[in-house]
This record gives C-alpha cells, structure tokens and sequence, in this order.
C-alpha cells in the first residue's frame, strides 16, 4: 500500500512539463529498488541523462534570448527618455526665456544663464510708473543695455519694378547682437528734457540679417559716440559713429587691404587695367567711418533705483566692404534699459 501511494503521488507530481521545445520525462522505480542513492531517488525517481541535458540546454538559450531581450527593452527606454528630455530641452530653447529684473539676472550662476538667452536680454523693471520720473540734475548712466527686437533693409523688392521699401529680414546671428555695459553723463534739465553722451561699454555688435531674396546684409551695429537730447517722454536721440565692419589690415580673398597687403589684384599691373574707374573701388579699400542717428522713447522708469526701460529705433547704413559696395540703410528697433546714479 505505502509503495503504490508513493508512486501515485511521483505520477501526480512528475507530470510532462512543456519547457520550450523539449519535455522533461521521469521514471518511476519500485521502492524496493532504493538505496543509498542522490536525494532526487528517495521517492523512486530518475531522470534521464540526455533529457537533461536537453532541458539544460532549452532553458540556457532561452535565458540568454530573454536577457538579450530586456538589455535591448532597456536600451530603448533609455533612448526614449533621451530623446524626450532634448525634444523639452529644445522646445525651451526655441521660445523666448521671461525677462528678468537686474536683480534677478545678478542672483543667477553662469551655468543657470548659460544656453537660456537670458544674457541677451536687457533687464525689465518690477513695478515703477509709465513715464519718466527723475528729477532734474546731474546723472551718470550705468548698465545701459540696448536689445533688437526687429531688424529690417530697405532694398528693392523681388518683384520687378518695385520701389525701393524697409523690408523684414531673417536673424544670421547667434544670440550676440545685443548692446550693454554702455556708460556716460546723463542730464536732466528743469524743462523736462535731458541729454546723454555715450563714453564706453560694449557699444557695437557685429549683425548680418538676409533678405527675402537670400541676399545676405552685414552690418555692424552701434552708437558709439553718441549725444542724445531731447524729451524723454516724446523721444529723444542724436547721431552716433558708425566704423567699418572691416578693419584697414584685413585682406581680401586676392589679398588686399588698407594699410596692407598688394595694392591691386595679383596679376594686374600697376597704372594698367588695375587702375580702371570699374576696378579702383575693389583696389583702393575705404574704412571711412559714417554716420547713424537714434531716437529713445521712456516707457517706464522707478525713481527709488534710477531705473529706466524705454524702446529705441536706429537707421544706420550697412557693411561697405571696404568701400566696394554701395551701403544699404538698415533699420533697428528694440527696447533699451539704464540705471542713473546721482
């Protein structure tokens, strides 16, 4: 009786599994037939050798199917997560970050600015009044920070006969065109209207905006040396120097220049064609500076800090390429920002 129990519960124990392919078999043993055998024998059981092995086998390429399989699940999530965190990082990066205060913008580290177009950006003022506030005196402008919003080129346009109109155009430049760190005596005068001479800072940026015909405008925004004057609340400006984008030593592909280099194109005699009316403009480089005008408008100011947010607009010729091209005039407009100190 305790021999056929045993071996009923083995038979209901041991029933063929299906692992993979192959099937695990068992035997079943009388009980008599026991000795001091391996542990797997005490209820009469036996497994056969090149079933094992089979088995062993099976469940060894499925593991190792199973692990390739997650390592490559895995790889995937963590490209998944990659590719979302630069698809946000972008989407970030493509739409205007919020305007700071100056305050807000000197608590910030290097790393919390860098990649954001925050340095770009001139600050904003946190409450204030829509006019301008201070009273008259003696003033010297500090942190004064000018900031393009829009850039437009008067040109023909690209249907024919088309007169001649400012035109909007596309950004070339990385976010580095913005002016800042520009100082000098600031005045007000007891009738209401000030005046302001531009001394040093960061007054010029080199731009270059394309037309819509792929034309391509370079041109060296500044105000250098500018006197302003005029009434704050209506608008006041002046004209300011406009150098040459290009300096006298730099040279051109055939190596030319101003205060270097040849002074006609290699293999043109001197007094022949080189000097031709066509050819002169190409051989005698100009680094002749111009002239460009400003106008200021307040917007805001805060007596309490002296600050002072305002918008501007500036027509300015472009780049000349050292007297070789005729310039176009370019017009900019933007937002501007001061501290005055008494």
């Amino acid at each position: 009786m305790m021999a056929a129990s045993l071996q009923a519960a083995a038979a209901t124990l041991m029933q063929p599994a299906k692992l993979g392919v192959r099937t695990n078999y068992f035997q079943l043993r009388p009980p008599s037939s026991l000795g001091p055998l391996h542990n797997s024998k005490a209820l009469g059981l036996q497994q056969y050798p090149a079933a094992s092995k089979g088995v062993t086998c099976s469940l060894q390429s499925d593991l190792k199917e199973f692990a390739h399989k997650s390592l490559d699940a895995t790889k995937l999530a963590a490209l998944a997560l990659a590719t979302s965190a630069l698809v946000v990082s972008g989407a970030n990066a493509e739409g205007a970050p919020k305007r700071l205060t100056f305050d807000e913008i000197q608590s910030k580290t290097y790393l919390e600015v860098k990649g954001t177009g925050t340095a770009n950006q001139c600050p904003t003022i946190d409450g204030g009044v829509d006019s301008f506030a201070l009273k008259p005196g003696k003033y010297y402008g500090k942190k004064i920070c000018l900031e393009p919003t829009k850039f437009t080129v008067k040109a023909e346009g690209v249907s024919k006969m088309a007169a001649p109109e400012f035109q909007d155009t596309k950004l070339m430049t990385r976010l580095t065109y913005s002016l800042d760190e520009i100082e000098g005596p600031f005045e007000v005068l007891p009738d209401g209207s000030v005046k302001f001479v531009e001394k040093d800072g960061i007054d010029y940026a080199a731009v270059t905006v394309q037309l819509p015909g792929g034309e391509r405008v370079p041109f060296l925004f500044t105000i250098k040396q500018l006197v302003a004057s005029g009434k704050p609340n209506e608008g006041f400006g002046g004209d300011f120097l406009v150098p040459s984008y290009r300096g006298s030593s730099f040279l051109d592909p055939k190596g030319r220049g101003g205060s270097t280099g040849y002074d006609n194109a290699v293999a043109l005699p001197a007094g022949g064609r080189g000097d031709e009316e066509e050819l002169a403009k190409e051989n005698l480089k100009n680094t002749a500076s111009s002239k460009g005008t400003i106008t200021f408008k307040v917007t805001k100011s805060k007596p309490e800090t002296g600050e002072v947010i305002g918008v501007f607009e500036s027509l300015q010729p472009s780049d000349t390429d050292l007297g070789a091209k005729v310039p176009k005039d370019v017009k900019i407009q933007g937002i501007w920002y001061a501290q005055l100190e008494q």
